[in-house]
């Protein structure tokens, strides 16, 4: 089953995703492998790093995949497995910066956007056709203003695509606010 939890920053939607992973692993026996995007940039992203390494039981392998989401997914993916992918906005940004369309949104010309099409195109190609359990989460920024910057609009408007796509593609989608979630896409399960 393909899982997408969304949701504001400090919503609780990575806490449901983790919860969700261990009682997988609990009513399967599931091998759990949590796929992490962030880097750790600063020191406050360092100490959001550790706060999600430090609620997450040891037993869980971890991979960095802060650029090349789909070729982790498939080289972790079975039918044994729970995958957590925590989270595609991160992703999403570090494709952005890894690329020239950051740069080139922020000089005013129209944003070169190939890295982030190729690997956007290769999750939601490779997420169908993937074995075992995938839970993805992601941040919905599309309930605040259109920012008034070229690259915060063109990121803002990347996420609310991506958002969609990987929501058509999964068979359970959750929103979650204030710690509760609400299934806007129930599985059928």
């Amino acid at each position: 089953m393909k899982e997408f939890i969304i949701g504001g920053a400090r919503s609780g939607k990575s806490a449901l995703a983790e919860q969700r992973a261990q009682t997988s692993h609990v009513q399967s026996g599931s091998h759990i492998v949590y796929i992490a995007t962030a880097q750790a940039g600063d020191a406050e992203m360092a100490r959001r790093i550790a706060h999600h390494r430090a609620r997450r039981p040891a037993q869980w392998d971890c991979v960095e995949a802060p650029l090349e989401l789909a070729a982790a997914l498939r080289a972790h993916a079975d039918d044994n497995a729970c995958l957590v992918v925590d989270c595609l906005t991160l992703w999403l940004a570090n494709l952005f910066f890894a690329g020239a369309a950051a740069a080139q949104a922020e000089a005013g010309a129209a944003p070169d956007c190939a890295l982030l099409a190729g690997e956007t195109t290769a999750l939601i190609e490779t997420l169908p056709r993937l074995p075992g359990r995938v839970i993805l989460v992601s941040n919905e920024v599309g309930c605040g203003i259109v920012p008034p910057q070229p690259l915060p609009r063109l990121f803002a408007d990347e996420q609310g695509r991506l958002n969609q796509r990987v929501a058509a593609v999964c068979e359970r989608v959750t929103l979650v606010a204030a710690g509760l979630p609400l299934e806007l896409k129930p599985c059928a399960d």
